[in-house]
């Protein structure tokens, strides 16, 4: 047993754990980036899985995809994980003249589609655009959570005018949804895309159906063609529209990629709370625009699953003047220089950072560093990026250990996103030590008490991803026994050591010696016995030889 840690005898430490378990623990462990909504019903999984398998099939163009498109499938942009951020980019075009943009005169939109079913269907670049930016794949991650903020909660903060003074006016695109047939119906808070410019988890798909994927749908029935080229349209797109039909269900795949995305899980956040860097974060002025609290609404017909949760996406979904860092494109009410502010969990998987990936590569806390800085010198960012620019290095490095924890799966020591036989060792060399939200074993301490102990392991066996039987039947979990030392496991393989073959220990006591010799002596000559090493059908010489060739403890 490592020395220095207090820990229980193995009868104390065993029967805790079971009684632990035998209670179901007064926690949960935090879903991972990517998965469902644990409070989904059967039906609600269903739908979730089948829009997830959707979402990542490439869709053919003999079903509708293109003529011009960027992606044949959702997942090819949405991947870190799926469904959530990416680091592929579009392109957006036009003119501008004095920092005002407007549209090439004959287009439809200001976004490029990259690709075609033909060469003949190409879209470019016309010599007439005169600019070019770049924009990240965005993603809010946990959809139907961030729709079910309630517009009343978002417009409370709005403060067009920078009435209170602070240098900060977020600003509120109110939009309609594409699902909304009503035109005198109220306009909806805008809070999907990097303009703010989509109200609802199924306007978001339909739009990125048509405009990335080139698939009509029902509420979005006009086709894009190539350069506003109609003409050219007609020979390229022989489909009839909406190309997006309903299945057997009376489901189109806009339905079915809203079900996925709308039933995806909170991120997680580890730990959860009480870091000193949120508080030094919000106290730079950050926590102005990435706001980092919400209550979905308790409204009638919501699903329970959604309905009335405490949500931490730190993000205000409202426009912001980001000034030099705006992408010079204008798109409905959101001006040149306005950028909807990012949601901010799943941040520490984020790679490149920003609308137009200029923060990438390198470690995380350089990529976090360099977005910070981005955020000035001029725009609503500037303050914030001017206080994080004057505080110590330990205070820096403490916000940016805050900003990672965002994401980070919980028991997962090395940050790789697994929780493996890596983060054992870890844990167990953590095991009886103090913990507060600022040290790194607080990755270990799921149930924040400060102290790591064997309540928190019996959630990392719940996080453990390897096997966790008992492989040697003695009634305690492989894992349990490992941590206790009443195995051990010098191969690192996750399971005790005698559970791996050691064919010349005929005694079972993981140690090959003279009483083995013995035994293989008394069978000479024998076949069909366990000492017939090399299976030949005869104990001889030959198993005499592999036998001497493991003397000693078994591996």
């Amino acid at each position: 047993m490592t020395p220095g840690i207090r820990i229980a005898s193995l009868a104390v430490l065993t029967a805790s754990f079971f009684a632990l378990c035998a209670d179901g623990g007064t926690l949960e462990l935090q879903p991972r980036a990517g998965d469902p909504i644990r409070e989904l019903t059967a039906a609600q999984r269903s739908l979730f899985d089948i829009g997830r398998v959707l979402y990542s099939t490439p869709i053919p163009a003999t079903e509708g995809m293109g003529p011009i498109f960027n992606k044949s499938n959702c997942q090819s942009c949405h991947s870190n994980p799926v469904g959530g951020w990416g680091n592929a980019s579009v392109t957006q075009f036009g003119i501008s003249d004095k920092g005002s943009f407007t549209m090439v005169p004959g287009e439809s939109q200001s976004l490029l589609q990259e690709f075609s079913v033909s060469e003949f269907c190409m879209e470019i670049i016309p010599a007439s655009a005169n600019f070019t930016a770049i924009r990240m794949t965005n993603s809010s991650m946990a959809f139907g959570m961030v729709e079910a903020v309630p517009d009343s909660a978002i417009a409370l903060l709005e403060d067009p005018n920078d009435a209170n003074g602070d240098g900060v006016s977020g600003r509120i695109h109110w939009v309609r949804p594409l699902e909304e047939t009503n035109s005198s119906s109220p306009l909806r808070v805008g809070r999907f895309g990097w303009k703010a410019q989509v109200a609802t988890v199924l306007s978001f798909s339909a739009d990125a159906t048509r405009n990335e994927m080139g698939i009509t749908n029902r509420l979005l029935m006009v086709e894009n063609a190539p350069n506003g080229d109609t003409a050219r349209l007609a020979q390229c797109d022989p489909m009839p529209e909406p190309e997006d039909v309903n299945d057997q269900q009376g489901l189109a795949f806009i339905d079915r990629v809203t079900h996925f995305q709308r039933y995806l899980a909170v991120p997680p956040q580890t730990p959860k709370s009480g870091m000193a860097g949120e508080s030094i974060f919000i106290n730079v002025g950050c926590a102005k625009c990435h706001v980092p609290e919400w209550t979905t609404a308790d409204t009638p017909g919501l699903e329970d699953a959604l309905r009335n949760k405490v949500i931490r996406p730190y993000a205000d979904f409202m426009l912001h003047d980001m000034g030099l860092q705006g992408d010079g494109v204008s798109d409905g009410y959101a001006s040149e220089t306005e950028l909807r502010t990012p949601t901010l969990w799943n941040l520490r998987t984020r790679d490149p950072m920003l609308h137009n990936g200029a923060a990438a590569g390198g470690l995380f806390s350089d990529r976090v560093r360099t977005a910070i800085a981005l955020h000035g010198p001029y725009g609503e960012g500037a303050g914030s990026a001017d206080a994080f620019a004057q505080l110590s290095e330990g205070d820096k490095v403490l916000l940016v250990s805050f900003l990672n924890s965002l994401g980070r799966v919980e028991f997962d020591d090395d940050g790789d996103g697994h929780v493996n036989i890596i983060d054992f060792i870890a844990f167990k060399a953590a095991l009886g030590s103090s913990s507060t939200p600022n040290t790194p074993n607080a990755v270990q301490d799921i149930d924040q008490d400060g102290i790591i102990s064997v309540a928190d392991f019996a959630y990392f066996m719940q996080a453990y991803e390897g096997e966790n039987g008992d492989c040697n039947g003695n009634g305690v979990a492989d894992l349990m026994d490992l941590l206790t030392g009443t195995s051990v496991d010098a191969d690192l393989n996750g399971l005790p050591d005698e559970c791996l073959p050691c064919p010349a220990d005929f005694t079972g006591d993981r140690l090959v010696n003279g009483a083995d010799l013995g035994v293989l002596l008394g069978t000479w000559g024998q076949s069909d016995v366990p000492t017939d090493l090399n299976a030949d059908g005869n104990v001889g010489g030959a198993d005499l030889g592999l036998l001497l060739g493991a003397w000693g403890p078994c591996p």
